[in-house]
């Protein structure tokens, strides 16, 4: 029996009618919701994302704002910028668009953002407070991965829970969501780029979360090499996890967002589409059919935990504008 395809589309759908509300409420009542994404430059995968930041806010109700500034600028002057923004009271949160120049430090700015503006959850001072089971926001991806997983089976007391991934902002805030509970967390095993035979981990899991973007990297890393002049063969972008790693009648939340070749010429150049450009497609870091043939259930990429992370990032801006106090 196939895998039951767990909808992301769908959630972010009911949980935006519920925050459309909220920010109604909170307009209604004089605090309207405001987010500022402060843009460093001009990055061309950014703008899709602030773009879709926009039209994300706007289909909601909540009020957004892309402040770009120069590439020049310096960290003394964007830690004076975010500084503005913390004590603007018309600004309910922030978010700081990756990536930066090279002159400027993300860890210190994001430390010096605002916690209770932190519309990210990736403070130290929010992190710690997700460590100890509470906080205003968490991690909008992690988020995202848990809720999606409550929403598949709402009792995880005593499964084994694996996630393979140790990232800051994804990784390690799951491992942290999924212990959160005095009483009925899973077991969490935690899985990363030195860990020793990989299947065996995965195939005792009743609950897989693979958060690593493998195919993603040995893509970029090869297309880097290539430009600088070295003659290489393409790279092989298989699966991470294929579908004899995953456990009989486990749940899958495939977290990974990998843009890749769909394959190479003889001469080892990317192929293309019809229009002539690379023709590329978006797989997660696991062998999604392969898995629906022995998952309970699994999240599709896309389609799956990433119009949920959106979603959580609007929810943590109602957060972060009072909506939950």
């Amino acid at each position: 029996m196939a895998a039951k395809i767990i909808d992301g589309e769908a959630l972010a759908a009911e949980m935006n009618a519920q925050i459309s509300a909220q920010a109604k409420a909170l307009a209604d009542g004089g605090k309207p919701v405001r987010l500022v994404a402060v843009q460093v430059g001009e990055n061309p995968a950014s703008k899709i994302y602030t773009n879709m930041q926009a039209r994300s806010c706007q289909a909601v109700g909540i009020g957004y704002q892309l402040l770009n500034i120069p590439a020049e600028t310096t960290q003394q002057e964007l830690l004076a910028t975010i500084r503005k923004l913390n004590e603007d009271q018309t600004v309910s949160a922030i978010i700081l668009q990756m990536p930066l120049p090279p002159q400027i430090d993300a860890r210190v700015v994001q430390m010096t953002i605002s916690p209770d503006k932190d519309v990210e959850g990736m403070n130290p001072v929010n992190m710690g407070r997700l460590f100890f089971g509470g906080g205003l926001v968490s991690p909008c991806t992690p988020r995202a991965a848990v809720e999606l997983l409550n929403r598949t089976r709402s009792d995880l007391a005593g499964l084994e829970a694996v996630v393979v991934g140790h990232s800051e902002i994804v990784g390690k805030p799951i491992a942290m969501m999924l212990l959160q509970s005095p009483n009925a967390s899973p077991t969490v095993t935690v899985c990363h780029v030195a860990t020793k035979d990989l299947a065996f981990h995965t195939r005792r899991a009743d609950v897989l979360i693979v958060a690593a973007g493998v195919s993603q990297a040995k893509y970029l890393g090869w297309q880097r090499r290539r430009k600088a002049g070295e003659t290489l063969p393409p790279p092989k972008l298989a699966p991470l996890i294929s579908g004899d790693m995953i456990k009989s009648g486990a749940i899958v939340i495939d977290v990974a967002i990998n843009r890749i070749p769909r394959g190479f010429d003889d001469a080892g150049n990317v192929l293309s589409n019809d229009k002539g450009k690379p023709d590329m497609m978006t797989v997660g870091d696991v062998d999604f059919e392969a898995a629906l043939q022995v998952a309970s259930a699994i999240t599709p990429v896309p389609g799956g935990v990433g119009p949920v992370t959106t979603a959580m990032l609007l929810r943590n801006a109602l957060a972060c504008a009072g909506a939950f106090k």
